[in-house]
């Protein structure tokens, strides 16, 4: 990992509570959620289990706590993106690679929010939606919805699908490694900048040749 796990978009946390949110994501990612007690997480904290339930209220509660951090630093990405002075395209292209490095980074938390938005558990997923990540992605929505309304987008395009392409293409991206390095055709395969850039360029310009001005189709 290049960056710390967790603990970096809570600024009024104590240095116990980032050493328990640190421990936790370890644990998580290693024996699941069942597999893991509050006593265990305690110990590798070296904190004690008092000291835990201080903080949150239960398992599922620091269990979260580690989902919003992952996704609050996504949500920065995003604001980044609708205040930047750049061209959209521009934008879109920085959203691309910071959000890829993101979830490189953040490669555990990441991993977790991932196991447990995709889980086909229904319950599990709506909990991710409604407590985690429904409002960054609604909030890419309607910046998407913004650059239609300002003539940067085309009016035709459902901003939703533009949203979920360009985080699931980045998902997949992350996700798909151990597959992609078996491809030698795939030369963006651990070069997210040739991959986010690329990416972004084949959904703001398509795949079809367009047709020079004046030529007939």
């Amino acid at each position: 990992m290049q960056a710390a796990e967790v603990g970096s978009h809570c600024p009024g946390c104590s240095r116990g509570e980032t050493a328990i949110l640190s421990a936790a994501v370890k644990l998580f990612a290693e024996q699941g959620f069942d597999g893991v007690s509050m006593r265990g997480v305690a110990q590798a904290a070296g904190v004690s289990k008092s000291n835990i339930y201080h903080h949150f209220d239960s398992k599922e509660a620091l269990y979260l706590a580690i989902l919003r951090d992952c996704a609050a630093e996504t949500a920065e990405l995003v604001e980044n993106l609708a205040s930047g002075k750049s061209s959209f395209e521009e934008r879109l292209k920085e959203f691309s690679k910071a959000y890829q490095g993101h979830l490189f980074e953040r490669n555990l938390s990441s991993r977790l929010l991932l196991r447990e938005a995709l889980s086909g558990d229904e319950q599990k997923s709506k909990r991710v939606v409604d407590q985690v990540v429904g409002n960054v992605v609604r909030r890419m929505i309607s910046i998407l919805s913004a650059g239609q309304e300002a003539g940067v987008l085309r009016a035709d395009l459902d901003p939703t699908l533009c949203a979920f392409l360009l985080f699931g293409s980045n998902v997949f991206f992350f996700q798909a490694q151990e597959i992609l390095k078996h491809f030698p055709e795939a030369e963006f395969a651990g070069e997210t900048t040739c991959f986010s850039d690329g990416m972004v360029d084949v959904l703001l310009n398509g795949m079809l040749n367009k047709p020079v001005e004046g030529e007939r189709s």
